[in-house]
């Protein structure tokens, strides 16, 4: 390069290598600028003042000189306008357009502001929460031999062998090589849905069902077919139907403390499940996400659907998120034959393993003391703040009822449908209730409330809320949430009573 004696041009050139240092990295030596620019050192001290009066540069005597730190520097607009397109062009032909909406999982997911009470919530309250058994699991856990090795990409064998025979239970037989350890119960719904249904493939779901399921298949571009159920579980009829009608090879269910119904599959129902999809030539997805929330007066549970299926029609979820915490994100898929394989590989290809440590402090949980101890406390917790908020309901705004989807089947008078499982009531709204403005008036009023519109696949027949019991502190915050709500209605003139 030749000599430059100008500490401007100097200046010019420094100016556009900048973008090569980090804020508050150094830049070459005065002598290296020298050797490099052949310009003698009175211009590249004038270049580098010029720099540093323009604030790009700092110099330190002694030190040198180093890029400077932005000084609230107004953001650099970026034009993505481009990416409208982008996300929304889909290719010629049959395949479904993909959704990516996860408004419904959200809204179970967001922190009320300070003052709110947590009505839509989709976790036990924090009081519920066993914080000090598990942080015993995790302490014990990470002094586990091998504790911070890689794990085996299906889970760790003992965790594999709980969970096959908590699925299992006093049915058929489950190995340990039959269950795949996942991040949660999402997670393992992702991946069956992925490794189960090609994209644009219809996939039958219950209706209404978990927001979680629809927004999984859409963002996957299949197409959520709607089945109703009422109050004995999914309509079998119907089902039988969706898949001849629909050519569907896939159904999501869950067929315990269904989300948002509370409902429970009926034995014979359970029977003609198998029986149907087996017919079709179709899996079905048991989503077993509440079976360690049941109540302290409920009778007997039901076998899983896994436990009665011979012929490997059934893909099992499991989570012990739920009834833990929400950061605890451990659970299972179970699965038999060929179907299996398919879903380690969709697993490994999504998230290789889940982290041993988290492994090994689930497996310290539910194998200590404590862990039955917990379930019998939020047997009971739940059951207490399950009828502290059917009484509220009652005296605040019997007009509330549970939703029954069969012809001929009207609305219980005097209260909602009563779940002897899970953590939310299912609520039909009066006629005519907007259920969106009526979400907005109990946010003002203090109670956060789900609306029933994520939970269709298609349009609803009515409006409706979920409601949430476990998310609250006490009794006393759900009695103070119901009169919130009733608030609420009064605002918006719907009927109470």
């Amino acid at each position: 390069m030749q000599e430059r004696s100008s500490g401007a041009e100097l200046a010019a050139i420094l100016r556009r290598g900048l973008d090569r240092y980090s804020p508050g990295e150094k830049l070459p030596s005065s002598r290296a600028l020298v050797e490099r620019h052949r310009v003698s050192p009175v211009t590249v001290s004038r270049a580098l003042a010029q720099l540093a009066a323009e604030g790009l540069v700092v110099t330190r005597p002694g030190a040198g000189a180093f890029r400077a730190e932005p000084r609230g520097e107004a953001p650099r607009t970026v034009d993505t306008s481009w990416q409208e397109i982008a996300l929304s062009a889909e290719p010629a032909g049959d395949q479904v357009p993909r959704s990516v909406d996860a408004t419904g999982v959200l809204a179970t997911l967001a922190t009320p502001a300070p003052g709110v009470i947590e009505f839509d919530g989709g976790y036990l309250h924090a009081d519920l929460q066993p914080e000090r058994a598990l942080a015993a699991a995790l302490a014990r856990a990470g002094r586990r031999p091998g504790a911070w090795g890689r794990p085996p990409v299906g889970g760790v064998p003992e965790l594999r062998a709980w969970f096959a025979r908590e699925i299992a239970g006093s049915g058929g037989p489950l190995s340990a090589n039959d269950v795949l350890v996942t991040g949660g119960g999402q997670s393992a719904l992702t991946a069956a849905l992925r490794a189960l249904a090609a994209p644009g493939a219809p996939v039958l779901v219950e209706s209404p069902t978990y927001p979680g399921v629809l927004a999984v298949a859409r963002a996957s571009g299949l197409r959520p077919v709607p089945v109703p159920i009422d109050e004995d579980g999914v309509r079998t009829d119907l089902l039988a139907d969706a898949f001849r009608a629909s050519g569907a090879r896939l159904f999501v269910c869950q067929p315990l403390f269904q989300n948002p119904t509370g409902a429970v599959l009926a034995a014979e129902r359970r029977r003609e499940v198998l029986r149907v999809v087996r017919a079709a030539g179709a899996f079905v997805i048991e989503d077993d996400f509440a079976r360690l929330l049941v109540h302290a007066d409920a009778p007997a549970l039901p076998p899983t659907l896994m436990a009665d299926d011979q012929d490997g029609t059934v893909v099992h979820v499991r989570s012990l998120t739920k009834a833990s915490s929400p950061n605890l994100r451990v659970g299972a898929l179970a699965a038999r034959g060929p179907v299996l394989d398919r879903l380690r590989a969709i697993q490994v290809v999504d998230s290789f393993f889940v982290p041993r440590p988290l492994q090994e402090a689930a497996l310290e949980l539910v194998g200590s003391p404590a862990w039955p101890r917990h379930l019998r406390l939020i047997a009971g917790e739940l059951t207490t703040r399950r009828d502290a908020l059917t009484t509220a309901l009652h005296r605040e705004l019997p007009a509330f009822t549970r939703h029954r989807p069969a012809p001929g089947h009207d609305p219980a008078p005097g209260g909602p449908y009563v779940p002897p499982g899970g953590f939310h009531l299912w609520l039909r709204l009066p006629d005519g209730t907007d259920e969106a403005a009526l979400t907005g008036a109990a946010l003002r009023a203090g109670v956060a409330v789900a609306a029933g519109r994520p939970y269709f696949a298609a349009e609803p027949p009515a409006a409706y809320l979920r409601l949430s019991f476990a998310a609250a502190s006490g009794t006393g915050e759900i009695a103070e949430g119901v009169r919130r709500l009733r608030t609420a209605c009064t605002e918006l003139g719907v009927e109470v009573s």
